[in-house]
């Protein structure tokens, strides 16, 4: 399943880690270890954010992306369900649409 992983990064530990030096190697790391089809970073109100596109299989991998931002950044993290073109024609909501008029 495709989700959207949104991540909101507070400044602080981010600031410190820029400051060390450090802050390159854990964001490789953390990326190397989600392989996200793609990801943008970006501001979210304010503060530095990223937006990473994942596959999972179930929920039982949900952990494994979200806690590396919490336990190294302090992070917030938001998942949401993405469906492609594709996904939404085999949805079937033409017969949504006469089930539930």
């Amino acid at each position: 399943m495709r989700m959207l992983l949104n991540i909101q990064i507070p400044n602080e530990p981010f600031n410190t880690l820029v400051r060390e030096g450090t802050i390159g190697e854990l964001m490789a790391k953390i990326l190397d270890d989600a392989k996200p089809e793609s990801v943008y970073f970006t501001e979210q109100q304010g503060k530095r954010g990223a937006v990473m596109v994942v596959h999972i299989d179930d929920a039982s991998a949900i952990p494994a992306l979200a806690e590396p931002w919490f336990l190294k950044l302090n992070a917030n993290c938001e998942l949401r369900i993405a469906m492609l073109p594709e996904d939404l024609m085999k949805a079937g909501l033409d017969g949504l649409g006469q089930k539930w008029k």
